[in-house]
């Protein structure tokens, strides 16, 4: 799990291992996570767009960036949140992501809301 404010948005990220989408026998594993987005602070803010950066058990790094989340560039009023599901595919049974949403104010300030690494692991992969 995943639990970062910066500037008043808390961003709490939630992963799952789904094993009835994955094929473990092929190494592919499939991970959901789901994102609260909420607004602490005092002033408006919206969701502009992501980057996640996933890396593999192996060290392999892969990079995310594209326009808000899941079809979507929320507007937060103080107090509101936002929440969605995703999924994230590795090649291995363990890895980690982090990241960040780019975040902007009523009166045009740009700033990245920053997401701390989270482990995606198949249950008892780590003991």
């Amino acid at each position: 799990m995943s639990n970062t404010c910066t500037r008043g948005v808390r961003i709490v990220v939630e992963p799952r291992f789904v094993p009835e989408q994955s094929d473990i026998p092929n190494q592919a594993y499939l991970f959901a996570y789901h994102v609260t987005i909420r607004n602490e602070g005092e002033d408006p803010v919206q969701l502009r767009s992501r980057h996640w950066i996933i890396t593999n058990g192996e060290g392999k790094v892969e990079e995310v960036r594209g326009p808000g989340v899941v079809g979507y560039q929320p507007l937060l009023q103080p107090g509101e949140q936002f929440q969605y599901t995703s999924g994230c595919p590795l090649s291995t049974p363990v890895g980690t992501m982090h990241g960040s949403f780019q975040m902007v104010t009523d009166d045009g300030e740009s700033f990245d809301a920053m997401i701390e690494p989270f482990r995606l692991a198949v249950p008892n992969a780590l003991n």
